[in-house]
C-alpha cells in the first residue's frame, strides 16, 4: 500500500553507500523518485541491505516503490557469497533444459524478495555476434534468437514466480556492439532487415515483459544520429512499433560514457524520446541533482504501464531452497 499520494518523478536513483546520508534523505524526500537501484557498494550483509531498502522507501513514503538490482548471475551479480549464492552466468544454461534457468531465477527471486528488492535487471536478451565486444559475452543465453527466446522466457518466469519483476535488456539489442557502452558509444551499421530478423526477435517474442531497459547503441539504419535511449524514432518506430513492447521502458544508466552532454540534457532527451523512466546509478549527488531538474512526474500512460507490470507478479509457492538448488546443479551437470 502506498502512503505518498504525489505522482513520483520519472527517475530511479542509486545511493552512495551502505546507509543513507542526511543529504541523500533530504534529496530523495524532495525529488520523490519512482524508485532506487542498488550496487555492490551498497551491500554488506542481509540485515544491512534490508535496512537500506526500508530507509530508501521511507524517504518517498511508498512501501511499494521499485527497488532494482542487477542480479543476472556470473560476473553481473551484486549479491555474492558468503551471504548469497554464486549463480551461474547465462552461457551455462545454453543447451540445458529451460527448467534449469527458471529454477535458477526462482532461487535468485527468493533471495531478492527476502531483502525487499522487487525488480531484477535481468534477463539479457541480446544476441551476440562473433567479434562483438565482450560486454555481453557469456551473459547471453545463446548465439541464436531461438535460444535466447526460450531461455529468456524461462528467466522471466522464474522471477515472476517469486513476485519479482524482470527487466529485459538491452532493447532493441546490444549484441552487435563493438565497444562497451559504459565507456564509449557503440554504432551498429547492420541493415534494418537483419536487425529485425535477429537482434529484435527476442524482444519481440517477450514483448509482454513488465519492464525493459534501453540500449545506449546507435543503429545507423534507423537513426544515425542518436542512440536508442535518446531516439524518438527507435523508441516509437522500433521498440513500441515493430517490437510491440508495451511495458515500462527505463533508460540504461545516464551516467554511462556512451552518452554525452549535461545530465539534465540526457534526462530530458531520454524522456522526450519516449522512455517512461530514466535511470541514474552511480550515487553522485551532484549528477543526481542535475537529473532531478529535468525529470518530470510520471505520465499517465507510464503509471498505467507500472500498474500493469505490478499485476504480473505471481504469488510465491512454498518450496525448499536446498532441493531446488540441487535440481539446478543436476540439470547443469
Amino acid at each position: 500500500m502506498s502512503e505518498n499520494n504525489a505522482i513520483p518523478s520519472a527517475v530511479i536513483f542509486g545511493c552512495a553507500g551502505t546507509t543513507l546520508t542526511d543529504e541523500e534523505r533530504r534529496f530523495f524526500q524532495t525529488v520523490n523518485p519512482l524508485g532506487f537501484i542498488l550496487f555492490a557498494r551498497n551491500v554488506e550483509t542481509p540485515d544491512q541491505v534490508r535496512a537500506l531498502v526500508s530507509a530508501l522507501r521511507s524517504t518517498v513514503g511508498r512501501d511499494d516503490a521499485p527497488v532494482l538490482i542487477d542480479q543476472e548471475g556470473g560476473r553481473v551479480q551484486r549479491l555474492r557469497p558468503p551471504a548469497w549464492r554464486e549463480a551461474p552466468p547465462g552461457a551455462a544454461f545454453v543447451g540445458r533444459p529451460p527448467e534449469a534457468l527458471r529454477l535458477n531465477f526462482r532461487l535468485i527471486g527468493r533471495e531478492l524478495a527476502e531483502l525487499g528488492i522487487n525488480v531484477d535487471c535481468a534477463p539479457v536478451l541480446d544476441v551476440p555476434i562473433s567479434g562483438a565486444h565482450d560486454i555481453i559475452g557469456n551473459r547471453a543465453y545463446g548465439q541464436t534468437p531461438a535460444q535466447v527466446i526460450e531461455l529468456g522466457r524461462a528467466a522471466c518466469d522464474g522471477l515472476l514466480d517469486e513476485g519479482i519483476l524482470p527487466i529485459i535488456k538491452h532493447i532493441p539489442g546490444h549484441g552487435r556492439a563493438l565497444v562497451d557502452s559504459h565507456l564509449a558509444l557503440p554504432v551498429v551499421e547492420t541493415s534494418r532487415e537483419e536487425l529485425e530478423t535477429s537482434d529484435f526477435a527476442p524482444f519481440r517474442a517477450l514483448r509482454d515483459a513488465p519492464w525493459a531497459m534501453t540500449a545506449h547503441v546507435v543503429y545507423k539504419a534507423i537513426d544515425p544520429r542518436a542512440p536508442a535511449t535518446l531516439s524518438p524514432k527507435v523508441i516509437g518506430e522500433i521498440i513500441r512499433g515493430t517490437i510491440g513492447f508495451g511495458g515500462v521502458l527505463v533508460s540504461d544508466d545516464l551516467s554511462m560514457k556512451a552518452l554525452g552532454g549535461r545530465f539534465d540534457e540526457r534526462a530530458t532527451l531520454a524522456l522526450e524520446a519516449g522512455c517512461d523512466v530514466v535511470l541514474h546509478c552511480n550515487g553522485m549527488l551532484e549528477e543526481m541533482q542535475a537529473v532531478a531538474k529535468a525529470a518530470r512526474p510520471l505520465t499517465g500512460i507510464a503509471q498505467e504501464r507500472l500498474a500493469r507490470a505490478n499485476r504480473m507478479r505471481r504469488t510465491p509457492q512454498a518450496w525448499d531452497v536446498a532441493e531446488v538448488g540441487a535440481r539446478v546443479e543436476a540439470l547443469l551437470a
